[in-house]
């Protein structure tokens, strides 16, 4: 199997996050940044998170990450998520992204990993799940 042949489709359901990589987030070879990439990992599974909790979140934890494919300029990014477990204060959610070039119908897995959140209140303390902010 090759880096262009997909191994699986992508989770079912609806992204939380969809985007178009651009020249701004590419090195000098129209390789996307790992960073930027993460960055879009992290938005979606914070979208999760607040959702889930309520309220605001911090991201407290990444697990590995391997990038197994790149993304290129143009390419469009979906990110998906589900929830792995829940704490008093804690979530754990499996991030995945996906590309799919600009002609193409195919898509591609480029990484997953499992983020970490704790529900913070408005001074930055962790707070109970599903309690009040304040």
């Amino acid at each position: 199997m090759t880096a262009e042949t997909p191994a699986e489709h992508p989770p079912a359901g609806v992204p939380m996050i969809r985007t178009i990589a651009m020249p701004a987030d590419a090195n000098a070879n129209g390789d996307i940044f790992g960073g930027w990439l993460m960055g879009q990992m992290d938005l979606a599974a914070s979208n999760m998170a607040t959702r889930i909790s309520h309220g605001r979140c911090a991201t407290v934890a990444v697990d590995a990450m391997s990038f197994i494919t790149p993304v290129k300029i143009g390419d469009e990014v979906s990110v998906y998520c589900s929830l792995v477990s829940t704490g008093r204060t804690s979530m754990k959610i499996n991030v995945e992204a996906w590309r799919r070039a600009r002609v193409r119908e195919e898509e591609f897995r480029v990484t997953r990993a499992i983020f970490t959140f704790v529900a913070i209140d408005s001074e930055g303390r962790p707070r109970a799940i599903g309690s009040s902010e304040t």
